[in-house]
């Protein structure tokens, strides 16, 4: 008798063990699905943040280019309340331009296209921004393109 006990505490511990073995597994399983499914959404989010800079690149040219004298337009202030309501869009979903004016040259953030001199700022500063850079929360969706002091 004692010898059939022995086998079947060793059965039931066997299977305690596959359980919790199989337990683990699936929290596991769940946890990285999760985080996959996160990654995904980030991904998508970012491509589509990719494709609407160029339009909001058009409408800070088209909002330069017109002369102080047309500002006033219902035409150029409509364009510019578009221009904005964007902006506080993308800025809500966690697209934030980079800042860059004065800054210390970053590759991780910054492409240098050219080389300036400037006796006001330190070498390896950038001097200008030619093309704004933004960040889709903690990843650079575009660096901004920027002139750097020698």
């Amino acid at each position: 008798k004692k010898k059939k006990k022995d086998k079947k505490d060793e059965q039931i511990e066997e299977l305690n063990d596959r359980l919790k073995r199989q337990m683990a597994e699936f929290e596991n399983f769940r946890k990285r699905s999760e985080k996959e499914k996160s990654q995904m959404f980030d991904m998508g989010a970012k491509t589509i943040v990719e494709k609407i800079l160029p339009v909001i690149d058009n409408f800070e040219r088209g909002l330069a280019a017109v002369p102080d004298d047309k500002k006033d337009d219902p035409f150029i202030t409509g364009m510019d309340k578009v221009y904005k309501q964007m902006l506080t869009e993308l800025d809500a979903v966690g697209v934030k331009p980079i800042e860059c004016v004065g800054q210390e040259f970053d590759p991780d953030f910054h492409n240098a296209v050219m080389q300036v001199e400037n006796d006001e700022l330190e070498s390896g500063t950038v001097a200008q921004e030619l093309q704004k850079g933004y960040m889709y929360k903690d990843s650079v969706v575009r660096h901004s393109m920027v002139s750097v002091v020698q």
